[in-house]
């Protein structure tokens, strides 16, 4: 009887939790297409406003004829720079002297700026917000200036050890889709565009219509809604955004390439796969088999390459998020005189294993438990929350999603992992790259 009273007190304990977990918003259209999702949580005096473009690295400037790589990580910079209302340079200070903090960051998919406030400043941020959608001074000096950073920026991330594996990935896995080039660009794309490119790029992507605005914290939603009205419905509609990339060929036969990177000593060796994009429930089991293989220090592949057989440095298996087209790929460095072609074969034992052979039970629902507890603390915070709204109204057109995903993952069988691996991580259905140190004939 005390055992059954405790079991039924922990059930009724995690049930208690999940509803509190539950994360309430509400949404509302301005007449200009910006779309509002608020979130109120006044247990304690913070603010946070951020708004999420739906535009990327994957969205060229520049022509048809000429089309420029980098540009939406380049406005991510550039729409610092100031507006009609804001001195150069002042963007960055106005916030910090309030109290705030913010940053922004660019992925393939989208572009999200943030800035988190004491909630007495909700009405700064929602200002400094409108601005940059509203009215950005976008000129030669503030051009020139974010150029030079953003090539900083490169050579201190894409000129590190193995800073280049990412645009590896890409150029190696994708033929005719623009993930194949790297998201930051390439700087020559950059050094050749022109003041007309940059404000037409803006005019077609920046507009309240091709955006989400988050507002989460400690607010009132009358209040805020009123707010959000002054300060937005200002801003016009811009056009449509229209994409029309073109569909990768299937990977049938092996492929084989060979990279080089100056700063390495240590080679290492990459499986590639091009794979459903996130949304889908099979990338869903995609990056559940990624932590079954590489997630700890207690997964198959580390226990066996790293702990038991000592044949790797590292080994890891990411499932890299992506709308339409995720990347599931397998890197390794070898340990000695071990060669990339062992470690491969290793790595391919543990994929054949899955897919002839369910997982046990255990396994499976450690993973279960992982993604739980990922999930609650993706969510933990009012800035965790934001994103996460942004990102399942924006790229997943399913706000719900934040308190609704998790069952998806609970939902994955031993048997859906198994077909899953069949399915998709074939040998012939990758890029095998030998990612090599650069000597001086190279």
């Amino acid at each position: 009887m005390k055992n059954y009273l405790l079991a039924l007190t922990s059930l009724l304990f995690i049930g208690h939790q999940a509803i509190a977990q539950e994360v309430k918003f509400e949404e509302f259209d301005l007449d200009n297409g910006l779309h509002v999702i608020l979130h109120q949580d006044n247990t304690a005096p913070v603010v946070i406003t951020s708004v999420m473009y739906n535009v990327g690295g994957k969205d060229a400037g520049g022509t048809a004829e000429a089309p420029r790589t980098g540009f939406a990580h380049f406005f991510e910079h550039l729409l610092f720079e100031g507006s009609e209302n804001i001195a150069r340079g002042e963007f960055m200070k106005i916030i910090p002297a309030n109290g705030g903090r913010f940053n922004a960051n660019t992925s393939q998919d989208r572009t999200y700026y943030y800035e988190v406030f004491p909630s007495n400043k909700l009405e700064l941020g929602l200002w400094l917000e409108s601005e940059r959608m509203l009215h950005p001074v976008i000129d030669q000096v503030g051009v020139d200036t974010q150029n030079e950073v953003v090539k900083e920026e490169k050579r201190q991330r894409y000129e590190s050890p193995y800073g280049k594996i990412f645009e590896t990935l890409g150029s190696n896995l994708f033929k005719v889709h623009p993930y194949k080039d790297p998201n930051i660009g390439f700087m020559k794309d950059l050094d050749a565009s022109t003041l007309e490119e940059f404000n037409t790029y803006f005019k077609d992507y920046y507009g309240p219509n091709n955006a989400v605005l988050i507002v989460a914290g400690d607010i009132n939603p009358s209040e805020t809604k009123e707010l959000v009205k002054k300060y937005f419905s200002e801003v016009k509609r811009g056009p449509e955004v229209v994409r029309n990339f073109q569909k990768e060929t299937p990977i049938t036969v092996t492929e084989k390439a060979k990279a080089y990177d100056k700063n390495i000593q240590i080679p290492a060796i990459l499986a590639a796969y091009r794979t459903p994009g996130f949304g889908t429930k099979d990338a869903y089991i995609l990056d559940m088999i990624s932590s079954y293989l590489s997630g700890g220090k207690s997964s198959v592949l580390y226990k066996k390459l790293v702990d038991n057989q000592k044949q790797a440095l590292a080994v890891q298996a990411v499932n890299i998020s992506q709308k339409d087209y995720n990347i599931f790929a397998m890197f390794a460095l070898p340990l000695g005189e071990v060669t990339l072609e062992t470690l491969l074969a290793e790595i391919d034992e543990e994929v054949v294993e899955m897919q002839t052979n369910l997982i046990s039970e255990r396994d499976h629902q450690k993973l279960i438990n992982q993604f739980e507890n990922q999930f609650v603390n993706a969510n933990s915070s009012i800035e965790g929350i934001a994103g996460s709204l942004a990102t399942y109204y924006l790229l997943y057109d399913d706000v719900n999603l934040i308190n609704k995903e998790i069952e998806i993952y609970r939902s994955i069988t031993r048997e859906d992992i198994q077909a899953v691996a069949k399915k998709y991580l074939s040998p012939n259905q990758r890029v095998e790259i030998e990612y090599l140190p650069q000597t001086d004939e190279q």
